[in-house]
């Protein structure tokens, strides 16, 4: 667990890193694990859309519920702008939560060559397993993928630079990560 804490700041050009995935899938420890690790910039959709739409404390069922009236409402690229707003682009950052193939057009645009999306997979048993404390019974998650706001996030694993299958530990997902950002680092494409 050595990699867990110690900081390793990365050694190229600044890279961009967003994270996509169903719910439970990882996306989130991956994204803090390259924050902690690396010193990539952390940002987050669901912040950035609670803070432009939803001013007032919410709770997951209602962010899902906000983030489709903008998704559906045709509000997708001024949640991108704003987000995009918020990045230093000569500090690598990891973005958390890409949902809508208009969050990979926008980060891959405005950051492109160095933009990778990175798909996480996880099987909907390890899900439910990792989130029990929010979910009562596995009904529940599946209601919750069912989300008009999820309905994209399986478009966006064919666009990614790399898909990473998370049923292991939180330390296997780490090691992948690693492996990952040190073939980019030797020049490897992904």
């Amino acid at each position: 667990m050595e990699n867990q804490t110690s900081f390793q700041p990365l050694p190229f050009e600044p890279i961009f890193v967003g994270f996509t995935g169903r719910i439970g899938a990882g996306k989130t420890s991956a994204s803090r694990y390259l924050a902690s690790r690396y010193g990539l910039a952390y940002i987050r959709y669901s912040e950035v859309l609670q803070e432009w739409a939803l001013p007032s404390p919410s709770n997951k069922q209602q962010l899902q519920e906000v983030g489709w009236k903008v998704m559906g409402g045709g509000m997708q690229l001024e949640l991108n702008a704003r987000l995009i707003s918020r990045i230093d682009r000569c500090r690598s950052t990891v973005v958390d939560g890409l949902r809508h193939p208009l969050d990979f057009e926008s980060l891959s645009s405005g950051f492109s060559p160095r933009f990778f999306l990175i798909f996480i997979d996880s099987a909907e048993i390890s899900r439910f397993a990792r989130l029990r404390t929010r979910f009562e019974n596995l009904s529940n998650l599946r209601d919750a993928d069912a989300q008009q706001v999820e309905a994209y996030i399986d478009k966006l694993e064919p666009v990614s630079s790399l898909t990473l299958h998370n049923d292991g530990s939180l330390q296997d997902l780490y090691d992948k990560l690693d492996r990952w950002l040190e073939t980019l680092q030797q020049g490897g494409a992904q």
